[in-house]
């Protein structure tokens, strides 16, 4: 799966948006504050809720350069020291804003990004 997300990192950005909503399941509170840490892997819970956090790949150039302020090198390389160094595997890669949406809606602490904006059922923790 790393390897999946280092080759996958290089050749994202096909699309390009003005937005990015990061999006959560319903269930779970999130600050904005917190965006980044559930991302890289620092922060794992929210509440008593365990975050399970999914990269859109139509949506990731976005994400990174305006929510985490990382290139895609840098984000697969802090993946790849937590995988040796704790184990920690990064967040699966959903291939569209429908499936990241879909996940987001069905998985208790789901959490992603879309470039659309969202319709009711999940909770906005930021729009960028």
């Amino acid at each position: 799966m790393l390897v999946a997300l280092v080759a996958f990192a290089g050749g994202a950005g096909a699309v390009r948006a003005d937005e990015v909503y990061v999006i959560c399941n319903a269930a779970v509170s999130l600050q904005q504050g917190e965006i980044k840490d559930v991302f890289i892997g620092e922060k794992g819970f929210a509440g008593s809720t365990k975050l399970a956090p999914a990269d859109n790949s139509a949506a990731q150039a976005e994400f990174l350069a305006k929510v985490l302020k990382l290139d895609a090198s840098k984000y697969a390389g802090i993946w790849t020291k937590k995988s040796f160094r704790d184990g920690a595997n990064p967040p699966p890669v959903k291939g569209s804003d429908a499936e990241a949406l879909s996940y987001v809606k069905q998985t208790p602490g789901g959490c992603s990004y879309t470039n659309a904006a969202p319709p009711p059922g999940v909770s906005v923790v930021g729009k960028f």
